[in-house]
């Protein structure tokens, strides 16, 4: 790699670490921004469902009509409204206001995460793909392990506005470096939405993108009421709850890594086996809660096992566009994130109603079923994949 390319991937780094923070430190404030406005700890859950949904539907919407346009000019503009965002929620004082501020900045942070993937793909040499895109997605486990603590840290000594004023001056920050470093040559491919839709003409494609939602549904549906279950069922003391999702964020590097390690050795074939891992993981924190020490190991195995399967999706979606609709390249860029986006927001949905109408503790169990469901997806899919392959070699026998 050139000079050039590492302080790109450095850049793209900084830029997924900037959007992780400023989307996921709200898991760490639910309880003061409850408090704050006088709300249920489920209706403060709702705003990450919102972001979630916002991200999924809006991301291969406007990535595919932005996808026209050079990348360079693209990324800046988008990074500013980004900014602006953070902002408005910096400064909202009541939840409807909170709630649109949260709505747009979702879908510019899906948008740019798309456009992260594609400048990346290419950009660098065939054989990085896979080890960049995995530091590019690094970002977020980065997020959680600097930028959520230390957000926490920040909404709880002042205030959980202090918290977004933090993620805007970091908006600042990813706006100066990426000025200089993204290439300015990138230009868009001209096509309409209808034909870039054409990719989701294939089954294999729409079972596989509810394979990563179905695994980050099962740890999310934890994830999201973490605070909570860490106090009331863990009895974790407030001032330690920074630690512990620094503790988690640490784990989760090592996931995102050992992913993009994962992806150049068959990572298709095993991700079933992460996810039937998952579910055990998951189901053992029903037992493990019991003890303080047993239920933070469980959480921190199920860090270890998030991100696996992110880099293995991420070069499926790309290289089937390349294969079968190459003017949809930049919305398949985005099918990894949405799909995680997807996830959440069914995690956080599945989360408040248990937590309405069961117990937080039974948070684990209802997880683990999900992550079966996303190994047996998982499964069906690498079965096709590996039929289809071997008609393709026999018919190139044929001819």
């Amino acid at each position: 790699m050139t000079r050039q390319q590492k302080l790109l991937t450095l850049n793209l780094f900084l830029l997924t670490f900037v959007l992780g923070t400023s989307e996921f430190v709200m898991v760490g404030l639910l309880t003061e921004v409850a408090t704050d406005m006088k709300i249920a700890i489920s209706m403060a859950g709702s705003l990450i469902s919102a972001f979630a949904l916002s991200f999924a539907i809006g991301t291969p919407i406007f990535t595919a009509l932005f996808s026209r346009f050079s990348k360079y000019p693209l990324i800046l503009a988008l990074i500013a409204v980004f900014i602006i965002g953070n902002i408005v929620t910096a400064l909202s004082g009541s939840y409807g206001l909170l709630l649109v501020s949260r709505i747009i900045t979702a879908v510019v942070t899906g948008v740019l995460i798309a456009l992260a993937m594609a400048v990346a793909s290419e950009t660098m040499p065939l054989e990085k793909r896979g080890p960049v895109i995995s530091i590019i997605f690094t970002g977020f486990t980065v997020a959680s392990v600097l930028g959520v603590p230390l957000g926490t840290y920040i909404g709880q000594w002042g205030g959980w506005h202090m918290a977004y004023w933090f993620t805007t001056i970091l908006g600042i920050v990813s706006l100066m470096a990426s000025s200089v470093t993204i290439p300015r040559g990138l230009q868009g491919a001209r096509s309409s939405l209808k034909k870039q839709i054409k990719l989701f003409a294939y089954p294999r494609i729409v079972l596989a993108f509810f394979i990563p939602a179905l695994s980050i549904g099962a740890t999310y549906s934890v994830y999201t009421y973490l605070s909570p279950l860490l106090q009331d069922v863990l009895f974790v003391p407030a001032r330690y709850i920074s630690l512990v999702f620094l503790l988690y964020g640490v784990v989760s590097i090592f996931s995102t890594l050992i992913g993009g390690k994962l992806a150049a050795r068959n990572g298709f074939g095993k991700i079933p086996f992460v996810f039937l891992a998952q579910a055990v993981i998951l189901a053992s924190l029903y037992v493990s809660s019991n003890s303080m020490v047993g239920g933070l190991v469980s959480i921190s195995f199920l860090a270890l096992v998030v991100y696996l399967m992110n880099s293995t999706m991420q070069l499926y979606f790309i290289d089937w566009a390349d294969q079968h609709v190459p003017e949809a390249r930049d919305l398949a860029s985005s099918l990894t994130s949405v799909s995680v986006n997807v996830g959440i927001a069914i995690g956080s949905a599945l989360g408040g109603f248990v937590t309405t109408n069961i117990e937080l503790i039974d948070l684990s169990w209802s997880g683990g079923i999900v992550a079966v469901l996303a190994a047996l997806l998982a499964f069906i899919n690498y079965r096709l994949e590996r039929r289809g392959a071997h008609n393709e070699y026999r018919e190139s026998v044929a001819r």
